[in-house]
């Protein structure tokens, strides 16, 4: 993208921040965040940002393009408050989308969810059968049948993507979600502090680990290219979290060993297995992701070296 104005809500949050610090060096961009788990220090002075909740009046929509980030983002927070994360999650996006399409906006890219996908231990694809089991997944599933409205009623090409545990480190934007950061970023924080990380169960649950800036080149390539419909974003390989935690302790040279304790989510909804299928992605886009996830851990301990 270049020479575009473009708006990204939740723009001061973790995946926020990056994207709209990305695309500033090439385009004019808008950041909006209520600041509830956002912080405008992330952001570069070059993107102009206004503290705005996204259920509100009035919001910077007039743009070429509508990347929307906002959310409440994690299971714990949608079974505190259920109504909220329906509010904001499902009638934020249709109060954004609907105030960009009055102002003649018609691309969309947004964020959804691969926990919808459950337990997989083989690359998901998007065709796959899902169900929801949370507050959150429902959230984000309301989300992507009013993207397909949009698109099928509304001519707007509105892409959701379905990231798979998104990590940066405490280096990066990722600090200030503090105990919702993604686990590479907990683990390396305490090994680096000589505390044990803990591990839910017997850390034999795996992750599609994906660097944010693979995220980032993924959600702007999507509405660089227009596009429509739903897209998985991730490395189609797996890691446990008791590989991760001796990755890290390799990484800096420390013998740290894990503390286990019960998983206080239930079995029924806690998602143990993920990985990606982008071949979707792929071949529309041309992505790929850059960051092995060998290297993303360097990346993440390098503050600690």
């Amino acid at each position: 993208m270049n020479g575009q104005r473009v708006l990204v809500t939740g723009g001061a949050g973790f995946i926020g921040s990056n994207l709209a610090n990305f695309l500033a060096d090439d385009n004019e961009v808008i950041a909006i965040d209520d600041c509830s788990l956002g912080a405008p220090e992330n952001l570069d002075q070059s993107v102009q940002f206004y503290e705005r909740s996204v259920l509100g009046p009035d919001l910077p929509t007039d743009v070429d393009v509508v990347f929307h980030l906002a959310a409440l983002s994690s299971y714990a927070m949608h079974e505190e408050n259920p109504r909220e994360g329906a509010k904001v999650n499902v009638e934020g996006f249709i109060n954004v989308v609907e105030q960009a399409k009055e102002n003649g906006c018609d691309t969309v890219a947004y964020a959804s969810t691969s926990s919808i996908y459950g337990n997989q231990t083989d690359p998901s694809p998007e065709d796959m059968d899902v169900e929801t089991n949370t507050a959150y997944e429902a959230s984000k599933m309301a989300r992507e049948r009013y993207g397909e409205y949009y698109v099928n009623h509304h001519d707007i090409d509105a892409a959701g993507l379905r990231f798979f545990s998104v990590y940066q480190g405490y280096g990066g934007a990722e600090e200030h979600k503090g105990e919702y950061a993604n686990v590479v970023a907990q683990f390396a924080e305490d090994i680096a502090n000589g505390d044990a990380p803990v591990i839910y169960g017997n850390g034999t649950q795996t992750r599609d680990f994906t660097h944010v800036s693979d995220i980032v080149r993924a959600i702007e390539l999507v509405a660089d290219n227009q596009l429509s419909g739903i897209y998985n974003v991730g490395t189609g390989q797996r890691y446990d979290f008791n590989t991760v935690v001796s990755m890290i302790n390799d990484e800096l040279g420390t013998d740290v060993q894990p503390k286990y304790v019960d998983n206080p989510i239930p079995d029924d909804v806690y998602v143990h297995d993920t990985c990606a299928d982008t071949r979707k992605l792929r071949k529309a886009t041309g992505w790929e992701p850059t960051v092995d996830f060998e290297e993303g851990v360097k990346l993440v301990c390098q503050i600690y070296m």
